[in-house]
């Protein structure tokens, strides 16, 4: 692939498309015990207790934002210069559900009695540390993670912010952090459980199962009938609920879509919920791009829709996972 694509089109013409059907199987490439060691050394890492929360647009001054993680209520909401603060997500009140209440000139305010809480501790209630990283926002809970705290979540390399177009995608699934991990990390489900979207997919490396550098892939992006952009992609996992494909040659070299699985806790008839948050992290070096980061607001909702037609593929494949998992029934 040429490494000056300023003035060529990505696009190319597959010459001789194969059906589906008659693609050849990957079953052999993608061994359980593989995909099982990858999860494995994703799972020994360390992540200090961080936890995605939501896209950081989701997070709007003047307003609260609640999510159970991993059963613990939590809100978040930003103060008077746009940070962001979390805790508890009961009133040390009466138990008021946070969530609920407004955000008046960066103080969250109870809507049941109007107790004030502006991030600080608070008659027994104390914040959890937050970190926004400008696409997605993070909470600290020590009592859940179980691990040495760290300053900061482990973020992986992105493009430079002011180059790059993000949009973030959230979905639901009944399952546990581990099958929506174990789902990506097998590269090898694309072209047959995802064919609207991806042909021609080869997996081009697996020493960086052993936990190094990941899954190296090349596979071609469906345009329109036979229509693709072809790119390389590197697939790691840099911590326990996180899994990142980094563009590394192609249309769109440098771009990521990092996938995040949060837990959230059980569900009423005891079955585990894990949200999906995943950010797609979009840039080029072509020159038409500057006009695509100014047309973000009506993108992003189109890279929204795109990436939800694959997770509602993939969160039915985390949940069958999980099930098989659940009674017992899970090969290997």
């Amino acid at each position: 692939m040429s490494k000056d694509r300023r003035g060529r089109i990505p696009l190319s013409l597959r010459r001789d498309p194969v059906p589906w059907d008659r693609q050849r199987p990957t079953w052999r490439e993608a061994r359980p015990a593989l995909i099982a060691g990858a999860l494995k050394h994703a799972s020994a890492r360390p992540s200090g207790n961080w936890y995605v929360i939501g896209g950081s647009r989701a997070i709007a001054p003047g307003a609260s934002f609640g999510r159970k993680v991993a059963g613990t209520e939590v809100v978040v909401w930003r103060d008077a210069d746009g940070l962001l603060r979390a805790g508890p997500g009961a009133c040390p009140h009466l138990g008021a559900p946070l969530r609920d209440s407004p955000v008046r000139c960066g103080t969250l305010v109870c809507h049941w009695h109007g107790l004030a809480l502006d991030g600080g501790p608070f008659a027994g209630w104390e914040p959890y540390p937050a970190y926004d990283d400008g696409v997605l926002c993070w909470v600290r809970l020590d009592a859940v993670g179980g691990e040495a705290p760290s300053d900061r979540p482990v973020i992986p390399a992105r493009p430079r912010p002011a180059a790059a177009l993000d949009a973030v995608y959230e979905g639901f699934g009944v399952c546990e952090p581990e099958d929506v991990v174990a789902n990506r990390l097998d590269p090898w489900h694309g072209a047959w459980f995802h064919p609207y979207s991806f042909v021609d997919l080869t997996v081009l490396d697996t020493s960086g199962a052993d936990g190094s550098d990941g899954f190296a892939v090349e596979v071609s992006f469906k345009v329109a009938g036979r229509l693709v952009v072809p790119v390389r992609a590197v697939f790691t996992a840099p911590e326990p609920r996180t899994v990142v494909m980094h563009i590394t040659e192609g249309e769109g070299r440098g771009s990521v879509v990092e996938t995040h699985a949060t837990p959230l806790g059980e569900d009423r008839s005891g079955r585990p919920r894990t949200a999906v948050v995943e950010a797609v992290i979009a840039a080029s070096d072509r020159r038409g791009f500057a006009v695509a980061r100014a047309a973000a607001p009506l993108l992003r909702p189109l890279v929204r829709a795109s990436a939800g037609r694959l997770w509602r593929d993939d969160l039915a494949y985390a949940e069958r996972r999980w099930e098989l998992r659940s009674t017992g029934r899970f090969p290997g």
